[in-house]
């Protein structure tokens, strides 16, 4: 039998969204933890963000709702120089526990 691990997208789904109320009503389109991936494969910079979402636009909308496309490099600087160092390095930490464990 096989262990269940968790996904990625379940390790930072608590992660604190930045954005003030008002621009919350779009945490649907772009959700906080959406430019994990890219980082974690190698992307170095916003661009980078981008063209790898991209390439695995398949694969992301089977995991994440994005109902306007994929974001702009824009935005995931926008989100990303807003997020939580600390919040973010304990759910990067609680996902590689699961995988180890």
């Amino acid at each position: 039998m096989s262990a269940a691990y968790p996904t990625l997208v379940e390790s930072f789904s608590d992660l604190p969204d930045p954005r003030v109320e008002r621009t919350r009503a779009t945490i649907h389109r772009y959700p906080p933890q959406s430019p994990s991936a890219p980082v974690l494969c190698g992307a170095e910079g916003w661009e980078d963000m981008v063209d790898f979402a991209h390439a695995k636009r398949d694969w992301l909308q089977q995991r994440l709702a994005l109902p306007n496309g994929i974001p702009c490099a824009d935005t995931f600087r926008r989100v990303l120089s807003r997020l939580d160092p600390e919040a973010c390095k304990t759910c990067f930490r609680r996902w590689t526990a699961g995988l180890m464990s």
